[in-house]
């Protein structure tokens, strides 16, 4: 039966680890969990960026291919309106990631 797995997975910022570095037992990391892009503003005062770290240090573990970005500013669920934050620019950089990884043409 084919797998209905996406393809790939980005979170602006998951909340899927606990306080000590250790991933959430409910978010299963395998070698066929999807590409993933990782974001999330380290002033993020709702999800830990621990849990972010958390869940890039599994999916590297388990050989999916992931990149992380991490801003000191943001803050919680800043989405796409544009701010003087660096943060603003995270839609370009999932583009050229989609690119990168083959998943859309140019």
């Amino acid at each position: 039966m084919p797998s209905k797995a996406p393809k790939s997975l980005w979170f602006p910022h998951p909340a899927n680890a606990d306080k000590h570095l250790a991933l959430n037992p409910e978010i299963p990391v395998t070698s066929q969990t999807p590409p993933t892009f990782l974001l999330q503003a380290e002033d993020d005062h709702v999800d830990n960026v621990d849990d972010s770290l958390a869940y890039y240090i599994a999916l590297k573990k388990a050989g999916v291919p992931v990149e992380m970005h991490l801003y000191a500013q943001g803050g919680h669920a800043f989405g796409l309106r544009r701010t003087k934050l660096p943060v603003t620019a995270w839609p370009q950089l999932v583009e050229t990631w989609l690119r990168s990884t083959g998943m859309t043409s140019e």
